[in-house]
C-alpha cells in the first residue's frame, strides 16, 4: 500500500468538480459528494450521515446481501478513521468528498495538518487508539496522501472496491 502518491490507481483524480490537470482522466460515470467541515461540530458522526446518504443515493443501501452491507460498513468505517484522524492529528478536516464509479468509491478527507498518517501493526489490539490507518489499509484497495506544494495541509484518499 502506499503512503503518498501524486496520481494515485484508478484515474480517480482529486478535483471532484472536473477541472484541473486530472480532469481528463475523471470518468465521466464518477459522481462526487462533498461536504464541507470547517468549523462544523459533531463531525465524525456528520461526516458518516452524509457517507451513508450518498451510500443510499448510489445504491449501495438499503444492502441487498451480505457482501453489499459489509461493503458499504467498510465504507462507513473507513470515512469514520479519515475524518477521526484529521480530527486528533492535523487541527481537524477541512472537506470530506466521496466519489463513486462502478468499480471503485474513494473517500478523500482534507485538513490543514503537516504530519504524515501512517498505519501501526496493532501492538496490543485490546488498547484503544493508533489502529485507524492498519484498519483503512486492511479495507482498502489503495490509499495515499496528496499535497499541493506550498500550500499547508493534505488530501488523505482512500479507494474501496464497490460491491459485485
Amino acid at each position: 500500500m502506499s503512503t503518498t502518491r501524486q496520481h494515485p490507481p484508478g484515474g480517480l483524480g482529486r478535483e471532484p468538480d472536473g477541472t484541473g490537470p486530472a480532469a481528463s482522466a475523471v470518468p465521466a460515470d464518477r459522481q462526487w459528494r462533498t461536504l464541507s467541515l470547517r468549523e462544523a461540530s459533531g463531525i465524525v458522526p456528520m461526516a458518516r450521515d452524509f457517507a451513508r446518504q450518498a451510500l443510499h443515493e448510489w445504491g449501495w443501501l438499503p444492502a441487498t446481501g451480505a457482501d453489499r452491507r459489509a461493503a458499504a460498513e467498510d465504507v462507513l468505517l473507513v470515512v469514520s478513521e479519515l475524518v477521526t484522524n484529521a480530527c486528533l492529528h492535523a487541527d481537524g478536516p477541512e472537506e470530506l468528498r466521496i466519489a463513486c464509479s462502478p468499480k471503485v468509491l474513494r473517500v478523500e478527507v482534507v485538513d490543514r495538518g503537516a504530519g504524515q498518517p501512517t498505519p501501526r501493526t496493532p501492538h496490543r489490539a485490546g488498547r484503544p487508539g493508533g489502529h485507524g490507518m492498519f484498519i483503512v489499509q486492511r479495507l482498502c484497495l489503495d490509499w495515499g496522501v496528496v499535497r499541493t506544494p506550498d500550500e499547508p495541509g493534505k488530501t488523505v484518499w482512500a479507494e474501496l472496491a464497490a460491491p459485485a
